[in-house]
């Protein structure tokens, strides 16, 4: 049997002309496909699939179920599966953050490791994997209202999933990504994080490990490390700082108040985050969450981990981080045609702006 190194590696590097034998499983919840032109892959996720009169716009605003029916209250009696890890509170009366498989999931675990086929030009491959959804227990609070207890158990929970999955041998990457509000693409108002794992690297994360590469060939150091040296220095664009983690306004910032979070000593891997910093990772995410949400006055934004692929290929020239990205503007065609973001905030003066909160 092919070892986890080596069945990652034919799927990532599987050749054009190479074709697998058809296997008989169940339908796929959904398909990757590569685009030609750039090698990205792009997820269709058929039994997510809408009528037309769902991609209508309409009103943006914020859809809040009432309690009682918000599937999230009670995730076994909305008819979600059991959960596949819980924590209680101190008394042992009830659950403050389980995680469970998500009932409409973008990757499902279904057969064996598949490399791709060929559809024409294309390569495809089913959308084998794991998506899971945190939740956290109260329905209102969210993420700039935490607790550091309540906050460090949900960095627990990010943790020990992370560290559960990442050895499965069809699991190449793993994405851990947290929605606030609808117009950052929360379906549901309760608060609520996911963990995909899925078979491939994705575009973005491939494109930062070639920059990161490319600069550590070029001068022999992390270019991660260096861009925090060099806000340490400035100053001006730091938001946030503890003993092992710091949060600032990156001076490339691609939108107004984006922040990114890094652990101060150089780890390629999420993985390598020690149980006894959950606490310094938690207030690194909840302490510029406040700060966003006084400034902007309760924003939608998404944050996300960036990490090294489990693809058993050697990756120290990168630096794992979180990137809080704020909606504070929408992409209109300049962007999307060029691929040059506009940011009509300074970093310094977000960052100013975030410190005064």
């Amino acid at each position: 049997m092919p070892s986890k190194q080596t069945k990652k590696k034919i799927i990532l590097e599987a050749s054009v002309g190479s074709m697998a034998p058809s296997r008989d499983l169940n339908t796929p919840v959904s398909e990757l496909r590569r685009d030609l032109v750039t090698g990205d892959w792009i997820l269709i996720a058929k039994q997510r699939g809408k009528r037309p009169h769902a991609f209508i716009a309409g009103d943006d605003k914020e859809i809040e179920l009432p309690t009682s029916q918000c599937p999230f209250e009670d995730p076994q009696k909305s008819g979600n599966a059991p959960p596949v890890l819980l924590y209680k509170n101190a008394e042992g009366t009830d659950w403050e953050v389980q995680v469970i498989p998500n009932k409409y999931p973008a990757f499902a675990q279904q057969g064996e490791c598949l490399v791709p086929q060929m559809r024409g030009p294309y390569e495809v491959i089913d959308g084998k994997g794991f998506h899971e959804v945190i939740i956290t227990r109260d329905h209102e609070k969210h993420w700039a209202f935490f607790s550091r207890e309540e906050a460090t158990n949900v960095v627990r929970a990010y943790q020990e999933r992370y560290q559960k999955l990442k050895d499965d041998e069809c699991v190449t990457y793993i994405s851990i990504f947290h929605n606030h509000k609808r117009a950052a693409g929360a379906s549901l108002a309760h608060p609520h994080s996911q963990l995909i794992a899925i078979p491939v690297v994705p575009a973005d994360v491939r494109r930062s490990l070639e920059g990161s590469r490319n600069y550590f060939h070029k001068n022999g150091r992390c270019v991660h490390c260096e861009t925090i040296n060099f806000e340490v220095q400035e100053k001006s664009r730091i938001v946030f700082e503890n003993e092992r983690f710091i949060a600032f306004c990156p001076f490339i910032s691609r939108t107004a108040f984006e922040i990114r979070l890094f652990p101060k000593n150089h780890q390629e891997d999420f993985g390598s985050l020690s149980p006894e910093h959950y606490s310094d990772l938690a207030d690194g995410l909840r302490e510029p969450l406040k700060m966003l949400n006084g400034t902007l006055q309760n924003p939608a934004y998404n944050f996300f981990l960036h990490t090294a692929p489990l693809d058993g290929v050697e990756y120290q020239h990168y630096h794992w981080h979180f990137e809080i990205v704020p909606k504070t503007a929408i992409a209109a065609g300049f962007e999307l045609g060029t691929g040059i973001e506009i940011s009509t905030l300074e970093p310094e003066q977000a960052a100013e702006f975030l410190r005064e909160q």
